[in-house]
């Protein structure tokens, strides 16, 4: 085993001047337990970090990133190993979280390999089956003759998979039960890389409209 980067390196020490030595009360707070209201299922894209996005401090947001911010649907075959359903039951059932937030964003390379293997290209061994789960809503977006190129194809596809995701999260029974004890509530919302605006998901209009800053 090597070093650490040396990038890492000194963005450790950076930290541990600035941020840290600001911060070092709530730090040993936190070291006694964790109680974040939010949980967020984001992209693991490096470009769409949801802390600094929503500009959290330590300990406020319960984060689970994975290729395409995906929600798979609720499942018990012994063989499947369940990360994202694992942070779930321990984020509802555990912390008590009273929000879960689905965040895509725009550019996102796991709806470009969804797109991608419908058009039959190599898109990887364990990378394949799991985008596998946008293939419906895929296969609806091609049809739509409406989308007539790459990038409207894409955006559809992204805003899709978060909704696809609120929908998966409902076959959770805990999920289901704490939101029907007024307990938890759902949210998605899609964030666009180069303008750095945010767009949340209206439930009533089916629409993704963006955040005034």
């Amino acid at each position: 085993m090597t070093t650490l980067p040396p990038a890492l390196t000194s963005g450790y020490r950076r930290f541990r001047g600035t941020r840290y030595r600001e911060e070092a009360l709530r730090y040993t707070e936190l070291a006694d337990g964790q109680s974040p209201r939010t949980m967020i299922v984001a992209c693991a894209d490096s470009r769409v970090d949801p802390a600094t996005i929503f500009g959290a401090a330590p300990g406020e947001l319960f984060v689970v990133r994975n290729v395409a911010n995906l929600v798979p649907p609720c499942s018990t075959t012994p063989l499947d190993l369940h990360g994202t359903s694992a942070a779930l039951e321990f984020a509802v059932c555990q912390l008590g979280v009273r929000d879960i937030v689905v965040m895509g964003h725009g550019d996102c390379g796991g709806v470009a390999a969804s797109l991608a293997a419908a058009e039959n290209r190599p898109v990887g061994q364990f990378l394949a089956p799991w985008v596998d789960l946008l293939s419906h809503s895929r296969d609806g977006i091609l049809a739509d003759q409406s989308l007539t190129d790459q990038s409207a194809r894409q955006t559809a596809l992204e805003h899709e998979g978060i909704c696809l995701s609120l929908e998966n999260l409902m076959s959770f029974s805990f999920v289901a039960d704490a939101i029907a004890a007024q307990r938890l509530a759902l949210h998605g919302v899609w964030f666009a890389i180069g303008s750095g605006i945010l767009h949340w998901f209206n439930g009533e209009t089916g629409r993704f409209e963006s955040i005034e800053a």
